[in-house]
């Protein structure tokens, strides 16, 4: 996915990026990823709901606010050049809480890669679990209220997203392009790339 990035965006010293929903984790490899590979964390700026703090020690120059979840992001409007969020908004509530947070970031950045796991992808990214997420909604949750996966059945934790509903979470005057990461062959993550204004350098 970073080198889709790359390629849409060529990173500059130039640009400014806000990265939406760095994780307090150091253990896993995919964590906080953007900035391991960036080639300029000093034009980072990044935000979440956990203790980020370490993020401006291990790279010089980087800036992390940390934030509560459904409110407004402290900065003004296309205040960044890029706004990048990893496998965020499947974990922010319903599809109307999702659609707002897909608005603020849009709000505060002239373009934006956005990325979500895949529904459609036949084991579930969280649990590990296989199929049993293609089941209705109000079905599977049922079904992980009896596993010790429990925590995953709750909307607010886990509200997973099809292509479709991805695209559909932007605001009428934004047209993602939803790109498909593939692995073996099978959609495994869905990126929503695009810009919000119309600006000669996007």
């Amino acid at each position: 996915m970073f080198d889709l990035f790359t390629t849409y965006f060529r990173p500059t010293r130039n640009l400014s990026v806000l990265d939406v929903g760095v994780t307090s984790d150091d253990v896993f490899q995919e964590s906080n990823y953007f900035e391991k590979l960036y080639p300029f964390p000093e034009r980072i700026t990044c935000v979440g709901t956990e203790d980020g703090s370490h993020l401006e020690q291990q790279y010089a120059g980087l800036k992390y606010l940390r934030v509560r979840t459904g409110e407004q992001l402290p900065f003004d409007d296309n205040a960044f050049d890029i706004v990048f969020s990893n496998a965020v908004v499947e974990h922010v509530g319903g599809r109307t809480a999702q659609a707002r947070f897909v608005e603020e970031l849009c709000r505060v950045g002239k373009r934006f890669f956005i990325t979500t796991p895949n529904r459609w992808f036949p084991v579930e990214h969280h649990t590990g679990l296989p199929i049993v997420h293609w089941l209705p909604a109000k079905l599977y949750r049922g079904v992980l209220r009896k596993t010790h996966y429990a925590y995953w059945s709750r909307e607010e934790h886990l509200n997973m997203l099809t292509a479709a509903s991805f695209a559909g979470l932007f605001p009428a005057e934004v047209r993602p392009v939803i790109r498909r990461v593939r692995l073996a062959g099978i959609c495994c993550n869905l990126v929503a790339m695009g810009k919000t204004i119309e600006d000669p350098y996007c």
